[in-house]
């Protein structure tokens, strides 16, 4: 048997599928597609509307994860494919059956919170994120539906059949949790988008302009460097600056709404505290970078600050050095 000329046959078929030095492979083109195309996008919006539409109220925020200061999805997935492997894992040991058959009814009730949250997190996200997002939707709803056979199955003590609409369903997911890797780290889903911004700025003081340059009540663009910061001058004197981009997805925090000390994002509604960037409501999970700023004559000047930072927010009034 010519076992070299097979193992050569498969490694020809592994670079035509998957990123190697010859090119991206067949895997990362096709999504690159779905990314792009605009197909889907009557079923995007209405699914969108669908999710939007749901009365959760704070709920929603707890299904972003705003209160783990990450999504939360990532971590309720666990659960459900933990259960799975492990069944597939018993379904080979002798008089495991049972225990297996435990363990895909344990992945099915985990299964739907995560969903949920998955949804949840879903409406939130840019279109071509969207458009991944449904097959990555698609997969898992393929392997829940085969898992749920496979539960049905070893409920009638056919556990060979279970077995196999099992391995089928575990095949899905897998699939499934491919397409929501690429999503997190292709697309940076759920990422925090203003991760940066400490490493651009550093710890030193940056002067950012003239206070007559920033008219009171109304957020103003300005830019430290690489760094693009709102500018909110309160009525109270108090110079408050965050970064721009909001840490969801990126929106532009100077097109937002001030209101009650708080700044919303105009693109997906995540609101952020002037003092310190607290994000006060999703779905951003993480907080905004913030400044502290001092005046030196009329030249408002900035330096970053941490939430872990002794020193209070609000000591950072316009007039006083911080």
């Amino acid at each position: 048997m010519d076992t070299s000329g097979a193992r050569g046959r498969v490694l020809d078929v592994l670079r035509a599928v998957l990123p190697s030095s010859a090119g991206p492979g067949r895997v990362l083109i096709a999504l690159d597609r779905v990314e792009h195309s605009e197909r889907a996008d009557r079923l995007v919006d209405a699914a969108r509307v669908v999710v939007r539409a749901v009365p959760m109220g704070r709920g929603r925020d707890v299904l972003h994860g705003r209160w783990l200061g990450h999504p939360v999805h990532p971590l309720m997935v666990q659960l459900p494919l933990g259960s799975w492997m492990s069944a597939a894992i018993l379904d080979f040991v002798p008089g495991r059956q049972r225990a297996a058959r435990t363990l895909v009814a344990v992945g099915l009730v985990a299964a739907l919170p995560a969903a949920v949250a998955g949804w949840t997190d879903w409406a939130e996200l840019r279109r071509p994120q969207m458009r991944v997002g449904l097959v990555h939707a698609a997969s898992n709803a393929v392997g829940v539906a085969c898992y749920g056979a496979s539960f049905a199955a070893r409920a009638r003590n056919r556990f060979a059949r279970g077995r196999l609409w099992g391995l089928a369903g575990l095949a899905a997911v897998s699939v499934g949790g491919a397409v929501g890797g690429h999503m997190a780290f292709r697309q940076a889903s759920g990422a925090n988008h203003a991760e940066d911004v400490p490493e651009l700025l550093g710890k030193s003081w940056h002067p950012l302009g003239d206070l007559t340059d920033f008219p009171v009540g109304a957020p103003v663009r300005s830019r430290l460097g690489e760094v693009p910061v709102v500018v909110v001058h309160e009525s109270s004197g108090t110079v408050r600056v965050l970064a721009d981009r909001c840490s969801h997805m990126g929106g532009p925090l100077s097109d937002g709404k001030v209101t009650d000390g708080c700044i919303r994002c105009p693109w997906h509604g995540s609101t952020f505290r002037l003092s310190d960037g607290w994000n006060t409501s999703g779905p951003a999970t993480a907080a905004q970078p913030a400044f502290t700023t001092r005046l030196t004559g009329t030249l408002v000047e900035v330096r970053l600050q941490h939430l872990s930072d002794d020193v209070p927010p609000t000591a950072a009034a316009a007039g006083q050095d911080g």
